[in-house]
């Protein structure tokens, strides 16, 4: 039964009034495991590391300001963005379906390739700046590819729902908020999961986008088929 549900995701059915609770758990979850909060802050900690508070706290607050911007951004044009460019959302949903397991494979195995995260490269060209909001902080970190394409997904699944739209705009609020506070509460977050505690946190919701990556796949291919 609990495989039937798990089936029954936001990927796969739109409400046609607003999402269900299953619908909302599984895209907090999956927003969750993108964007990563344990993981960003731990970067965050990193790239802010000999700042006094005043400077954390406005390099936090100025890169979810301008993630949120981005995101929303891309959840309201990015159907008519694909639409532009002349592709469907079935083969939108396959390249994400791809990419987001490339994503959960780097979580998986503690790598950073730039899809998730910022670049080791990246990183140690961000000390040598006073903003880190706008790059790396923003973008690639909250606003990155992943994030991009889960927005997208999630708002091409409403299929011009009104409800279910503003659902989606919820759920992308609410863990851009998890998020800063996760970015804020840095220093006492690494000390309590240390960066084992991190990585293994992350291996266990990597396998879990994994899954929902292949369920992508398999939805946009199912969709493209012809009837019958």
């Amino acid at each position: 039964m609990r495989e039937r549900v798990f089936l029954r995701t936001v990927f796969l059915q739109p409400s046609s009034i607003a999402m269900s609770l299953d619908q909302w758990i599984n895209a907090l979850i999956v927003m969750f495991v993108v964007l990563d909060p344990p993981g960003t802050a731990a970067i965050f900690a990193a790239l802010t590391r000999g700042g006094d508070s005043t400077y954390r706290r406005r390099m936090a607050i100025k890169a979810v300001l301008l993630s949120t911007g981005i995101l929303f951004v891309f959840t309201f044009i990015g159907s008519r963005l694909l639409h532009a460019l002349s592709v469907g959302l079935p083969a939108f949903k396959i390249a994400g379906g791809i990419l987001l397991f490339l994503i959960a494979i780097d979580m998986i195995f503690a790598r950073q390739s730039g899809l998730r995260s910022a670049t080791v490269r990246e990183q140690e060209e961000a000390r040598f700046r006073d903003d880190i909001s706008v790059f790396p902080l923003a973008f690639p970190l909250i606003a990155g590819p992943g994030s991009l394409t889960t927005v997208i997904l999630l708002a091409g699944n409403t299929h011009g729902d009104v409800w279910a739209f503003v659902s989606v705009l919820i759920v992308i609020a609410i863990m851009l908020v998890i998020t800063l506070v996760s970015l804020l509460a840095s220093g006492l977050l690494m000390r309590v999961l240390g960066v084992t505690g991190s990585n293994v946190l992350g291996r266990l919701f990597g396998v879990l986008l994994a899954a929902m990556a292949v369920q992508f796949v398999i939805d946009g291919v199912l969709t493209s088929l012809p009837p019958g």
